[in-house]
């Protein structure tokens, strides 16, 4: 049997928002493996254990950078460790140069980021120069380039830590411009139901076979009941299958939307500050250290 150690527990209940016994509890029944106690935990208390999905902890920002014609873009997070810095005019630069160089420069990765030109010196050297000045650490933690099948829309919002890019075949600017916004409100995991990771739909069945049978629900009900908890998943999380948030009648769909305007999209980035990143604020500190740390070896 595995310690169920106060930081376990403290973790679980970051993850969850559930109660203290409770996550223990999980954590007793599941071993010590923090996904199965999770799984544990939202069939005892449905939504209510995933809620804190939307509590990010990690501060920073994202920006976006599109060339003039649409074909090539792409977005960049920089992380920081607190929101104070993130309003600092010096940061938010360095965060939109990150991005503009990720289009013209075309790094593999943030480590051939950080080795570009910028001003006098480098990425590095500026991120460098901006901790000594601030006093805090700073990361670029991740960028994603595009080259587009059709033209790339982009959207920022609530102070730049919810980005988006959409390549959109077809339709016009305005459509380009609803989707992304679509996009940065309803948070789709992925473009189609294919992409969707057969693993993610899995944990939805066996949660809501565990539950059904928690409510002693007929075994012979158990199979269409997982099924249509797979089915309400992919609602959610699908941007075609997503209800489109500027629908007149409240139920038309975003594939349904591009049906109707002779359009398509070849794919879309979300970047959501923090995301993924679970641990509380006074751990997120040593992380970005860490990732400075590491930053500073590979250059």
């Amino acid at each position: 049997m595995a310690a169920i150690t106060a930081s376990m527990v403290a973790e679980l209940r970051a993850r969850t928002d559930a109660p203290m016994m409770e996550c223990k509890r999980a954590l007793t029944e599941a071993e010590g493996n923090m996904g199965k106690a999770e799984e544990i935990l939202r069939v005892k208390l449905g939504n209510k254990a995933t809620k804190a999905a939307a509590r990010i902890t990690a501060e920073g920002l994202v920006a976006v950078s599109v060339t003039d014609d649409g074909k090539k873009g792409a977005i960049a997070e920089v992380n920081c460790e607190t929101d104070f810095v993130a309003k600092n005019e010096e940061f938010q630069a360095l965060t939109k140069n990150c991005a503009k160089l990720a289009v013209t420069g075309n790094p593999a990765d943030t480590a051939a980021l950080a080795a570009l030109p910028l001003g006098d010196g480098t990425v590095e050297s500026a991120r460098a120069a901006l901790i000594g000045k601030i006093g805090e650490n700073i990361s670029i933690r991740r960028f994603a380039r595009v080259e587009a099948r059709g033209r790339l829309f982009s959207y920022v919002h609530g102070g730049a830590k919810i980005g988006v890019l959409v390549d959109l075949i077809g339709g016009d600017e305005r459509l380009g411009k609803d989707l992304a916004m679509h996009v940065a409100a309803s948070k789709p995991r992925a473009l189609t139901a294919e992409d969707v990771p057969s693993e993610s739909l899995e944990t939805e069945r066996r949660i809501a076979i565990e539950k059904a049978r928690a409510e002693n629900k007929p075994e012979a009900m158990l199979a269409k009941i997982a099924e249509g908890a797979a089915q309400k998943y992919l609602k959610e999380v699908v941007l075609l299958a997503q209800v489109f948030v500027k629908a007149e009648d409240g139920k038309q769909t975003v594939e349904q939307l591009l049906k109707a305007k002779g359009a398509s999209v070849a794919g879309f980035t979300l970047y959501v500050v923090g995301e993924g990143l679970e641990r509380r604020s006074n751990d997120f500190a040593a992380e970005v250290a860490a990732q400075a740390a590491a930053a500073k070896k590979e250059n």
